[in-house]
Formats: C-alpha cells, sequence, structure tokens
C-alpha cells in the first residue's frame, strides 16, 4: 500500500513522533493507522516525543577531536541523575564522534547525520528518550576546521572550550583553552568589544561621577572615564585578563612572548541560557494541605 504524506501528517499529530519513524510505522502495518500509533508506543517512540516539551537543563559537554579539527556537542538531559546514567554518556560520546566525522555545521545537520552502527543521531536520540525516561536533546555544536594550533578543554563534562591560536604552541593553545573555560571572556580583546557597548559603558561612566570629579577640568574627566572603561574591556576581554596559569601576566602577555594571538575561541556550558523551572515544594505541600492559596 502506498504511504502517503497526508497519511504521515496525521500520525504525526496523533502520535507525536518524528516523520521517518511515522512513515516506518505505517510501512510496517500496511498503512493502518491506529495499528501505526500502537506499533509506535510499543517501540517506545510516541512516549519519547511526548516529552519533547519537558525542560532539559542538565546534561554533558563533549569533545572529539583529530589532528587539526575539532568539535564540542552539547547533550542536554532533565536531571543529572541521567546525565550520569551510562547509555546516555555512550550516546553522547557518540554524537560528537558523529558530529567530528561527518563535517556537520550545525545541530540540524547533525541530526540526520549516521551514527557509526547505523541510525541517525535523531533516531538514537528518540530510543535513548524511550529507555531512560527522560527528554533528551542536542543542544548545540561548535567546531574548528583547520585551526593553525588548535587548543580544546573539557571541564567536569560540564563546560568545554575550543580556541584556534595563530603561532603559539599546542601547550599555550590548551592553557588558554583553560583560562577561557575559567573566566568566561565575552571578546578576543577589546578591540572586538562592540563600539555600541563601549558608548553605553561611557554613559554609564559619565553618569557615575561624583560633584567633586565633575568639579575638575574637561580632559581630567575624559581620562577618569577612560580608565573606567579601559578597566571593564580588559575585564570581559580575553587578552586583557590575568592569565590563571600564571595571575602575574595577562593572557595577551603570554601569547606575545610566543608570538601567538588567537583567531577565535568557543565556550560551550551545561544549560546556559536555558531558563529552569524552580520548584517550591514546600509550597506545593501546603496548598495540597489547604493551608495556602
Amino acid at each position: 500500500m502506498e504511504i502517503t504524506a497526508a497519511m504521515v501528517k496525521e500520525l504525526r499529530e496523533r502520535s507525536g513522533a518524528g516523520m521517518m519513524e511515522c512513515k516506518k510505522a505505517l510501512t510496517e502495518n500496511r498503512g493502518d493507522i491506529a495499528a501505526a500509533v500502537e506499533w509506535l508506543r510499543k517501540q517506545g517512540l510516541a512516549k519519547a516525543d511526548k516529552k519533547a516539551g519537558r525542560v532539559a537543563a542538565e546534561g554533558k559537554i563533549v569533545l572529539a577531536q583529530s589532528k587539526d579539527s575539532a568539535v564540542l556537542v552539547e547533550v542536554n538531559s532533565e536531571t543529572d541523575f541521567v546525565a550520569k546514567d551510562e547509555n546516555f554518556m555512550k550516546f553522547a560520546d557518540e554524537v560528537a564522534k558523529t558530529a567530528l566525522e561527518s563535517g556537520a555545521q550545525d545541530v540540524e545537520a547533525l541530526k540526520a547525520a549516521k551514527t557509526s552502527y547505523g541510525p541517525t543521531v535523531e533516531e538514537a536520540r528518540q530510543w535513548l528518550v524511550a529507555k531512560v525516561g527522560e527528554n533528551v536533546q542536542v543542544r548545540r555544536l561548535a567546531r574548528l576546521d583547520r585551526a593553525p594550533v588548535p587548543g580544546a578543554y573539557v571541564h567536569g563534562g560540564r563546560i568545554g572550550v575550543l580556541v584556534a591560536l595563530e603561532g603559539g604552541s599546542a601547550e599555550l593553545a590548551r592553557a588558554v583553552a583553560m583560562h577561557i573555560a575559567a573566566m568566561n571572556p565575552q571578546y578576543i580583546s577589546p578591540e572586538h568589544v562592540p563600539a555600541e557597548f563601549v558608548a553605553k559603558e561611557k554613559e554609564i561612566a559619565l553618569a557615575q561621577m561624583s560633584e567633586k570629579d565633575r568639579a575638575k577640568p574637561a580632559d581630567i574627566q575624559e581620562k577618569m572615564v577612560a580608565g573606567k572603561i579601559r578597566k571593564t574591556l580588559n575585564e570581559i576581554s580575553l587578552t586583557g585578563q590575568p592569565f590563571v596559569i600564571d595571575t602575574n601576566v595577562t593572557v595577551g602577555d603570554a601569547l606575545a612572548k610566543e608570538k601567538a594571538k588567537v583567531l577565535t575561541f568557543h565556550r560551550l556550558a551545561v544549560g546556559e541560557g536555558i531558563e529552569k523551572k524552580e520548584e517550591d515544594f514546600a509550597a506545593e505541600v501546603r496548598k495540597q494541605a489547604g493551608l495556602a492559596p
């Protein structure tokens, strides 16, 4: 029997499963939608997609690298318990390996890429959700390709960094990656900070001036404002920060010593930017007991 797009659409709406899974279910059940729904439930796929709306803010940052390329992938789960599950960890490692070998440039391309054991990353994800009983998502991907001097570092599976240097050594690149993991700079150098940000900082510095400072000559005021802005820009820029490996020098000093410069960097931290639902269990108990509205 021919499986039409309309049949697949109807099954997706009824089950919440993915398009390819619905098509396979319909093929296995000769176009019988009711039987296909049951088949999906037995496979755990319909159940898996029902969890797609639940917040997954725990998980793991995974690294895969070759001689001149490296990839970081963030794979999320709902709880830290599942993030430590052997099945989850194996899946996360496979996703990173697939990202590196497939050359995927974004998450959508990665989801469609084939794993080493056959199914796509998305198919493997759905099977894992059915197995662990939680929402699991492949959320982000960062990669370096053909970096002159690549550096990579993952801290406890929670923070991952990729950095590309021009000049310098592999040891310096790794040390800079460790620094980025620890200090979370927003830009490579003060020169990379957007002009809009600098203008806003100047506005704030002027507004914070005391009456005593406002009474000083204009050139002195300008120097004071410039000093405040310079301090702020160094705090948020990689090259201006004290180097965590040796706080007597800045990262910029360490790079200059080896005649190196940072071309780019990526930093991923598990769950950053995801709004987590805060549960107030005491309030919930009171509500259930009729002690609070």
